[in-house]
């Protein structure tokens, strides 16, 4: 019954894609809103997609290193909105929970899918609180809260806000492309300084480590031409932060993007999508579904060149009982020309197999 429940969802979302289907009117996206927390760390539940998203690494006290992902990601299928059932799923839920662990060899994934209601799943408003299930991810002033249980892995993680968000686009306005309809409010938390425990294989470890929060919500995020993306938020060493992301079209070809920096001493300087490049160096690809991913990257930023080279090849997330993709979503370290490492943080590769729908 599970398998056939997360079918249904995966279902429900691919013909709430069609606008045909949809009886609602989901609100656009525009230039000039003011991003503003903690009031847009909760839902906004009017929009169609969104999602929050945090990554980072981890040590043990023996200095072993650990990757790790929660996402909670919501929907709104707009349809039948009207009917008074509690039943009807006017928000569906998601949720992906990963570890990257070098022993294992792969990524070690689960994942999660509900209705919203009931007192099972819920995206409060506000203010930062979703969960599914015993799976959470809530705030308490500048204190982040992230709790995933599985059958191999569990992750009880505290994460503190150390800077201000970093607003990615004009503002937090994220263009997609080149219509401006095709866009998102996007922020992220770079620097959260990261304390807890994890559990592999019911061995449970203290850790303590840097993680990243993204938070993102659009009703129209890509047009037709995009096939996926490629992205990367990356905490530097020296305190700075960097977000760089890319929208690819059929031929693999770059036709969108941008970039956000922050640097000590200076404002965050956001880069347009004619001032970024990325030139894959290495590929893997998974004996599980045949897709080939770039696992290794250069990047360039304005005069800025950064490599990165991932904690493992294998981060393949086979998220399709749920939210229906298929993407490489891992651990980085990350290097300037000359070899010496300057920060870590979170690749995330889509569109390489099927392409992505939302």
């Amino acid at each position: 019954m599970k398998g056939i429940a997360q079918t249904f969802l995966v279902l429900l979302l691919i013909v709430s894609a069609t606008p045909s289907v949809a009886d609602v009117e989901f609100p656009n996206v525009v230039p000039g809103y003011s991003i503003e927390l903690p009031r847009d760390e909760g839902s906004h539940p009017h929009f169609r997609t969104e999602w929050w998203y945090l990554t980072g690494w981890l040590e043990s006290e023996s200095g072993e290193p650990f990757g790790f992902q929660l996402t909670f990601f919501r929907n709104r299928p707009g349809v039948d909105e009207d009917n008074p059932s509690k039943f009807v799923a006017r928000q569906v839920l998601f949720a992906h929970a990963a570890v990257s662990d070098q022993r294992h060899g792969a990524l070690l994934r689960a994942e999660k899918s509900a209705r919203a209601g009931f007192g099972l799943a819920e995206a409060a408003e506000g203010t930062l609180a979703v969960k599914i299930d015993d799976w959470s991810l809530r705030q308490d002033g500048e204190r982040y809260f992230a709790v995933a249980s599985t059958n191999e892995f569990a992750l009880q993680l505290e994460c503190v806000r150390a800077q201000p968000p970093l607003l990615n686009g004009k503002n937090g306005f994220s263009q997609k492309g080149p219509q401006p309809e095709f866009a998102s409010y996007y922020y992220s938390l770079p620097q959260l300084q990261t304390t807890g425990r994890i559990s592999i294989g019911g061995r449970q470890q203290r850790v303590r480590g840097v993680a990243w929060f993204d938070h993102e919500w659009s009703s129209g995020m890509f047009d037709e031409r995009a096939r996926g993306w490629d992205w990367v938020g990356l905490n530097l060493d020296d305190g700075g932060a960097l977000m760089v992301q890319r929208i690819r079209d059929n031929a693999g070809q770059q036709y969108w993007g941008g970039a956000t920096l922050r640097e000590s001493g200076s404002e965050d300087r956001n880069f347009a999508h004619d001032e970024i490049a990325w030139s894959p160096q290495r590929r893997w690809r998974s004996s599980r579904t045949g897709v080939t991913y770039p696992v290794e990257w250069k990047i360039t930023v304005g005069e800025r060149t950064i490599l990165l080279r991932p904690l493992l090849d294998d981060q393949e997330n086979d998220a399709r009982a749920s939210t229906g993709t298929l993407y490489w979503e891992g651990a980085v370290r990350a290097f300037d020309e000359r070899g010496r490492a300057i920060g870590r943080g979170y690749l995330e590769l889509t569109g390489y197999g099927e392409r992505l729908r939302l």
